[in-house]
């Protein structure tokens, strides 16, 4: 085959996506439109405007923190014992330990976000972002450690030791209180959006990223992968490998993201630690920026209320504290006490918003590079979003030339760790609407192999909003569900609390055989 035939063919296939990309927009525009607009409508505070999704995401991490006594606060010393395996048995029941949960879950939420997000939260709230978005994660610890206990409290073990847990178990019994058809038609709607997610958003576009920051510091369209095979050639490899893991259920992602997470997350924080020692005179003015900001800020599009929008949104989206998520991931754990998984949970939100999240906005603000008020200075002119991993590599490009390719491989397994575990959470949701058959589980990894291909090479705009707008639907469905259910955390909580001063954790007494006997009864008249 000539060099002409070769390239004539590569034009047709790019020609023929960008039609059927081009008509699936089309098709999908109006629908994705009326949706988005439920679901992000927008409630204006003064001048400034935010998606209902977020207020009701942070009124039910309020409720959560003061309904359970600031456990946040309280339990976090237990959280860190119960992951280190201080409480645990070998012959507790379920998949994978307290650590590997808690870094399968953190894989799905540890994101581009964390980099692309915060930065373009710091140009449009200013330093002042920062501490609102610590705020909204503190809270975010409440809702964890609700939705990851009832995860755990409600799930069911099939005979051959799998797992089957999370929002799918316990919003039914959660809804059964108003009707059996409710219930139904509620958990399908959360179980539709979850999957939609699954495939669009953490397959088609964590792969389209992946391959965009890999193509971007190869040297571009004139680089290794700026050929026409490049990404169709990418996208088979990452769907393969995803394949390769997601097949062996939550025990290979767990054995993948207890060692890719914490790798991936302690070079991000050294990186960015670096950055503040190589800026150290800039570390103090920096913190008080962060202070004055928060509540005196100067230039910014909706003066304190703007920048603790901005927060609070930028937390809300990154930790996804109240989606229901987690608790998938969560609801595996080795554990005899629901409740210990939800301490672990609350660790969750911690590390993703309180750490990672502000360590990128600490090292965006302390670099201090000419891009970072460049981009202030944007989107008080357009109120357009800005490029935010821009500012994360230049205020990286303060180390060495270099080290911004360092960035986009972290990048790049930011987005495959959280693709991975979409991937899961995506199969459960499959699971539940098909049923679990090893026929149908083939035809959802080949569904989704195939939007990871297709992400490479070509991007459904709509496909994509339509997936952001169903996941957050679901926190409106979970949290309602969490409300009803809080009652039973609470009692969970301090009985856990109780049988740990008196030294009974491992012990299972009347009262838990009867508990569990219930939840059978409840979910079998489901």
């Amino acid at each position: 085959m000539t060099m002409n035939s070769q390239t004539e063919q590569v034009d047709l296939v790019a020609s023929g996506l960008s039609g059927v990309e081009e008509a699936v927009d089309s098709f999908l525009a109006p629908f994705v439109t009326a949706f988005s607009n439920i679901i992000f409508f927008p409630v204006a505070v003064g001048d400034f405007s935010f998606p209902i999704v977020v207020a009701w995401l942070i009124i039910g991490a309020l409720v959560f923190t003061f309904y359970f006594g600031f456990v946040q606060f309280r339990g976090f010393k237990v959280a860190l014992e119960v992951v280190r395996g201080k409480y645990s048995s070998k012959d507790d029941p379920g998949e994978v330990t307290h650590f590997q949960a808690l870094a399968s879950a953190l894989s799905g939420t540890v994101g581009l976000g964390n980099i692309a997000g915060v930065g373009a939260a710091m140009a449009m709230g200013g330093p002042g972002a920062t501490f609102w978005m610590i705020v909204a994660g503190l809270l975010g610890m409440a809702t964890k450690f609700t939705e990851c206990t009832l995860g755990v409290k409600y799930r069911a073990i099939d005979e051959d030791g799998i797992v089957h847990g999370g929002p799918f178990k316990y919003l039914p019994v959660a809804f059964r209180r108003f009707s059996k058809p409710v219930a139904t038609v509620l958990t399908g709607l959360f179980a539709i959006a979850i999957l939609l997610f699954g495939v669009a958003g953490g397959g088609m576009f964590q792969a389209n990223q992946t391959f965009a920051q890999a193509k971007n510091v190869t040297g571009g369209a004139d680089g290794l992968l700026g050929g026409p095979w490049a990404g169709l050639i990418v996208g088979v490899i990452i769907a393969l490998l995803v394949g390769l893991v997601i097949i062996g259920g939550i025990k290979s992602i767990a054995s993948v993201t207890d060692k890719l997470v914490p790798g991936m997350a302690i070079f991000y924080v050294l990186s960015c630690l670096i950055v503040l020692i190589a800026n150290a005179g800039n570390i103090i003015p920096a913190f008080g920026a962060i202070i004055q900001g928060a509540f005196n800020p100067q230039g910014i599009l909706g003066g304190i209320l703007g920048v603790m929008i901005v927060g609070f949104q930028r937390a809300a989206f990154s930790n996804e504290a109240g989606i229901g998520s987690a608790p998938i991931a969560h609801a595996a754990v080795k554990t005899r006490r629901p409740v210990s998984e939800g301490f672990v949970a609350l660790l969750e939100p911690f590390i993703d918003t309180v750490v990672i999240c502000t360590m990128t906005a600490l090292t965006i603000i302390i670099a201090n590079q000419p891009s970072f008020g460049e981009a202030q200075a944007e989107y008080v002119e357009t109120g357009l979003s800005p490029d935010g991993v821009t500012l994360v590599s230049d205020a990286f490009s303060t180390i060495t030339g270099w080290w911004p390719i360092l960035l986009a491989v972290a990048v790049a397994l930011f987005a495959f760790s959280t693709l991975i575990t979409w991937a899961y959470y995506g199969e459960k949701a499959w699971h539940y609407l098909f049923g679990r058959r090893s026929s149908t589980d083939i035809v959802f990894r080949l569904i989704l192999m195939m939007f990871i291909i297709v992400g490479c090479v070509a991007t459904f705009g709509q496909v994509i909003n339509f997936a952001d707008a169903a996941l957050f639907m679901c926190a409106f469905i979970n949290i309602l569900g969490l409300y009803i259910l809080m009652p039973v955390v609470k009692k969970e909580m301090k009985k856990y609390l109780a049988d740990r001063k008196a030294g009974t954790l491992h012990e299972l007494g009347a009262d838990d055989e009867a508990d569990l006997h219930r939840i059978r009864t409840e979910q079998g008249n489901l």
